[in-house]
């Protein structure tokens, strides 16, 4: 087991706020905008959620590494945060089936971290301030020399990111016998997602971001899922065109966060970046339909637009979020297409949302 050292290192926000800890994971600097996430636990399956591609994030829970890393714990195959903000990091690890500690993992990954912070006090502030850019350095202590680096980040309004995720060629997961067949598109897919849709008797094939409708139907699937993903929607027409082409045709369709998205931008509803975002294990969301409220599990930082939705004749508001109202899921009239803002293959409910894929699975069936 490897204890933390106690190197020096630094976290830079955006407007100029400092503060000072100690390298855990990779000496080196590394940055991107900073967001926060109030999940207890799943620290892992946080950190390989390919939507957090491009973000530093901070977890709120005070111990983080205490139970070490697991292989099949993952959602993607590697880590995809830019960097780690954590206040009390444990070196070492005490659960029975751990492979290895969070540090060697994160060593092995080449992420970037700070620990020994009042992260209670960096998430007000992003709550009060809204999310930012930000740099954390075990390398670079001079301020004006991480200023300057800071200052070359792209900002995520306006960044195309799913494509950097994305799978590089087509795959099948699943059993070919099974019933139905899905036609995902991965714009930065979870597995946990992939592994909900083969237990309901589904059959895979998961295609790259920028692949077309017309090469995807080839394949003559039963139904199509837009999965979620890292950055703006706003910049994603190729994607947009893509669910258009699928709604023509009138086929089955399921999204989850920024497949809503960009369902929501494919009916003519804008996106917009919201201050600082939805992430965690505890958000509740209200099902208009059926009046019944459920614990979700959530991560984005864009939000189709109310005004616009509640405007537009050919869409049904499905899903309200109860913490501020913003719209956590649609569905499209007279179309066999929905879609929804937050995860349902998670579990803090721990179940309450699964039947999400169930209501896909018999949208597969009539069609």
């Amino acid at each position: 087991m490897k204890y933390q050292t106690k190197e020096k290192a630094v976290l830079i926000l955006e407007d100029g706020t400092y503060f000072y800890g100690y390298s855990i994971g990779k000496k080196g600097t590394s940055g991107g905008e900073i967001c926060f996430n109030t999940g207890m636990t799943g620290y892992q399956e946080i950190y390989t959620d390919p939507s957090y591609y491009g973000q530093v994030v901070v977890n709120t829970t005070s111990h983080i590494g205490n139970y070490g890393v697991k292989g099949d714990e993952q959602e993607s195959s590697e880590p995809k945060i830019s960097g780690l903000v954590v206040n009390d990091y444990s070196g070492i690890h005490s659960r029975f089936l751990a492979e290895s500690s969070l540090q060697e993992y994160l060593e092995k990954n080449n992420i970037v971290g700070i620990s020994n912070l009042d992260t209670r006090r960096i998430v007000r502030h992003i709550r009060s301030k809204g999310a930012m850019n930000c740099l954390i350095s075990s390398e670079i202590l001079d301020p004006q020399e991480l200023r300057n680096k800071l200052a070359k980040l792209p900002s995520m309004n306006g960044l195309e990111l799913s494509s950097l995720v994305s799978t590089k060629s087509s795959y099948f997961y699943g059993d070919a016998s099974a019933t139905y067949r899905v036609a995902a598109l991965d714009i930065g897919i979870k597995a946990s997602i992939l592994k909900n849709l083969v237990g309901r008797d589904c059959y895979i094939q998961v295609f790259p971001a920028k692949t077309s409708f017309a090469e995807m139907e080839q394949w003559n699937p039963d139904g199509y899922f837009l999965s979620n993903g890292p950055g703006d929607p706003a910049v994603m027409d190729y994607a947009v065109d893509t669910v258009k082409e699928i709604l023509k045709a009138e086929k089955p369709l399921f999204g989850i966060c920024l497949g809503h998205q960009l369902l929501g931008r494919a009916n003519g509803i804008s996106t917009y970046k919201m201050h600082h975002g939805h992430r965690g294990l505890n958000h509740p969301i209200k099902n208009l339909e059926s009046g019944l409220c459920e614990i979700t599990s959530q991560n984005h930082g864009f939000c189709i637009s109310r005004e616009d939705a509640e405007a537009n004749k050919e869409v049904e508001i499905t899903h309200i979020n109860l913490n501020d109202n913003t719209i956590a899921g649609i569905r499209i009239k007279n179309k066999p297409a929905f879609s929804v803002q937050y995860h349902p293959e998670s579990s803090p409910g721990p179940h309450d949302s699964r039947y999400l894929f169930d209501t896909f699975i018999k949208l597969m069936s009539n069609k």
